[in-house]
């Protein structure tokens, strides 16, 4: 259809209004690429100048190990300066959360040479959620599959349901790393526990459909039920703590479910505990399944295998959870995070101070100790609920994954 005159003039007339827009959009896009050339230019020179400030107190630390106080004095400066480093340390740490990161030899063999640090805290939380989501989703999926392989007994189904083990596993370790790389405390056994994870699918996909893996499938299906239950039970029971840390203004962006243990935790987990162990020792009674199945006349290599990893994991998983427990009870507030909210009220050495000379009186140090001693005074004044919930959050924030993903286990 042709279009009129008073089409065209319209048509005309709108674009030279558009004109106008794209004029704003260009300025605006121009001050954008100069802001993104400062912003590079300033996070080079900040990863630069902490790096140095690294270098600088490693030397200073490295000192101080072979330094001893001759007297009282000396013992006094001592332990200031210890503490100051620590301080210190602990607001690196903070610093360099907001700047990029190596991604580190997993995800540079997975994804190349891309930079996956999110350096906006509504980035940071949004992939943090789509992370949890993402979880509790594949739980479902991973029971209504293995529930259907315990009504119908189709070899192709049972595929179906290993391989999206393998791809979840796969998934969560690459999702851990970049959130690792973005601030989230996840390390240690709970990490390699997603690799052996991995592992164990991949042996069960190339398990043949031979008598010995019917012998063991409804005991593999009820497992994996079992454990998508546990990660559901787990997610709400850890959504609801962190909601209220968030509440508190005492919440790590990056923290997932799981990360972070608090005192005033213990009644909801003393309901999700013996379900946890439960899953544990359902993966020790595999082991011993297993184990039986290597005497079997048409046993496969693959038996022992899994034997031995869902065995691994039972260790990992009972060990990890036994003592982190007692031990983030008897943990106090950490030093390093206490000095970092201390740091408005005083600092210990700055240049000029007096107390840099060893001629420094006692005086001196009295005088120059008074802002701390208000402090320390504040420290030992009774604390209402929420503070010593707050103060708990100082040691609870460097937990990672202290009872990670049932689901996984």
């Amino acid at each position: 259809m042709a279009l009129s005159l008073g089409d065209i003039d319209a048509c005309i007339q709108d674009l030279i209004d558009l004109t106008e827009d794209y004029k704003e959009l260009e300025a605006t896009h121009k001050d954008y690429t100069v802001q993104l050339e400062q912003l590079s230019e300033l996070q080079t020179k900040c990863v630069k100048n902490l790096s140095h400030q690294r270098y600088r107190l490693g030397v200073i630390k490295s000192t101080l190990k072979k330094l001893k106080p001759k007297d009282e004095s000396e013992k006094e400066k001592y332990e200031l300066l210890n503490k100051d480093l620590m301080r210190r340390q602990a607001q690196l740490n903070e610093m360099e959360e907001s700047l990029p990161k190596k991604s580190g030899t997993y995800l540079k063999i997975i994804l190349g040479s891309v930079n996956v640090s999110f350096l906006n805290k509504q980035e940071r939380f949004k992939y943090k959620d789509d992370y949890e989501k993402f979880k509790l989703a594949l739980s479902a999926i991973a029971m209504g599959l293995s529930v259907t392989n315990l009504l119908a007994n189709l070899r192709i189904l049972d595929l179906a349901f290993v391989f999206l083990m393998v791809w979840y596993y796969c998934t969560l370790t690459i999702r851990e790393s970049i959130l690792r790389v973005n601030g989230s405390r996840i390390k240690g056994w709970w990490r390699a526990h997603h690799f052996i994870s991995t592992a164990l699918s991949a042996v069960l996909l190339t398990w043949p459909d031979s008598a010995t893996y019917h012998h063991f499938r409804h005991q593999l299906m009820w497992f994996y039920v079992y454990i998508s239950f546990v990660q559901y039970l787990q997610f709400r029971y850890q959504q609801g703590c962190l909601y209220r840390l968030k509440a508190l203004g005492e919440r790590h962006d990056m923290d997932i479910t799981i990360e972070g243990f608090h005192s005033w935790m213990w009644r909801g987990l003393s309901f999700l505990l013996p379900f946890l162990y439960l899953g544990y020792f359902y993966q020790l009674y595999n082991a011993w399944a297993l184990y039986q199945l290597i005497s079997h006349p048409n046993s496969e290599w693959q038996i022992p295998v899994l034997s031995f990893l869902f065995l691994i994991l039972f260790l990992g998983n009972i060990l990890t959870t036994s003592m982190v427990i007692p031990q983030k009870l008897r943990d106090k507030v950490r030093l390093k995070y206490r000095f970092t909210r201390l740091d408005k009220y005083f600092s210990t050495y700055t240049k000029g101070d007096r107390r840099f000379t060893l001629s420094g009186t006692l005086s001196d140090r009295s005088q120059s100790n008074e802002g701390r001693d208000s402090v320390i005074q504040r420290e030992h004044a009774p604390k209402t609920d929420s503070e010593k919930i707050k103060e708990d959050d100082g040691s609870s924030r460097d937990i990672s994954h202290n009872f990670e993903d049932e689901k996984d286990q």
